[in-house]
């Protein structure tokens, strides 16, 4: 057999190998009763990649409560589509999609490589809605902005879940429900956006004043916790209703749509935890939440 013959097929087989023994991993995993905590993380100002805070400490602390995953997938408020999606490409790109930050920021790269097999069951675990392959998109800042602090060493699979806009919050909790069943196979999803989220009334004045926030602000991100804490879930996906001034604090649905999805990835057994639990520029909130230990 010619030398490059045998380079080749040996190749493929360290390649099979190693694909097999992820799959059996996952099948190992699935058949056992651990289940793997989610999280929705506020993630703020792309900002936050690049510089070191107490949120940013957060989110790599917060890694030091469970096993490494064997993948992530991420809800990012900034993949807006009409249906549903999935990256399905082996290397997603680093999606710079912002403007007027410093060079540095754009000079980021996240280079975590991607999963076709995670991307396939989660389609495949999903009986409610048709999701589609995507080999375009790549990983948003909604993404990874939180897994340079998380994971900087970008050594875990990567894949992205895009939101279809077009559809009711009930739809986006239905989905999630059928996600859950990829929390038994050591993946970790994120859901990644602000409870409070509106940069129209952000008081640049405060920028630097973590923990200022208006009363009505505090008293929604408050509300929120609590319909969480009770798992009263209806009441996020019937958000309108919560408050008077609701709709300044979700003026649009895209950065309150993943914190549905990590509500409804979460079992009624699991504990809860918040973290950076607190409001910046007046008109946002970093509050996050873990669902599982």
């Amino acid at each position: 057999m010619e030398r490059r013959n045998f380079l080749g097929l040996s190749a493929m087989s360290i390649a099979f190998a190693s694909l097999t023994s992820l799959r059996s991993f996952f099948d190992e995993k699935e058949r056992g009763n651990e289940i793997f905590p989610t999280l929705f993380v506020g993630h703020g100002s792309p900002m936050n990649a690049i510089e070191q805070n107490e949120f940013t400490l957060q989110w790599k602390k917060i890694t030091l409560n469970f096993d490494k995953p064997k993948a992530i997938i991420c809800i990012s408020a900034h993949w807006l589509t009409k249906g549903t999606f999935v990256t399905s490409m082996e290397r997603p790109k680093t999606i710079h999609d912002f403007g007027g930050f410093p060079q540095q920021l754009f000079d980021v790269e996240y280079p975590a490589v991607g999963s076709p097999d995670v991307a396939h069951w989660a389609k495949e675990a999903v009986s409610s809605a048709s999701i589609q392959d995507n080999y375009e998109w790549g990983l948003d800042h909604g993404t990874w902005s939180i897994l340079k602090n998380m994971y900087p060493e970008a050594d875990i699979p990567v894949i992205q879940l895009s939101i279809d806009y077009t559809k009711p919050l009930s739809y986006h909790f239905q989905l999630a429900q059928e996600l859950k069943s990829l929390r038994k196979k050591g993946i970790l999803i994120i859901g990644s956006g602000n409870m409070v989220h509106n940069l129209g009334m952000v008081a640049w004045d405060k920028i630097n004043t973590p923990g200022f926030g208006y009363d009505w602000v505090l008293e929604i991100d408050s509300i929120f916790k609590d319909k969480i804490s009770n798992r009263d879930f209806q009441s996020l996906i019937n958000w309108s209703d919560l408050h008077k001034q609701i709709s300044l604090a979700v003026p649009t649905l895209d950065h309150y749509i993943p914190l549905i999805y990590s509500v409804g990835l979460s079992e009624k057994q699991d504990e809860v935890a918040f973290f950076n639990d607190k409001a910046v520029a007046g008109s946002l909130t970093m509050t996050s939440v873990q669902f599982g230990i």
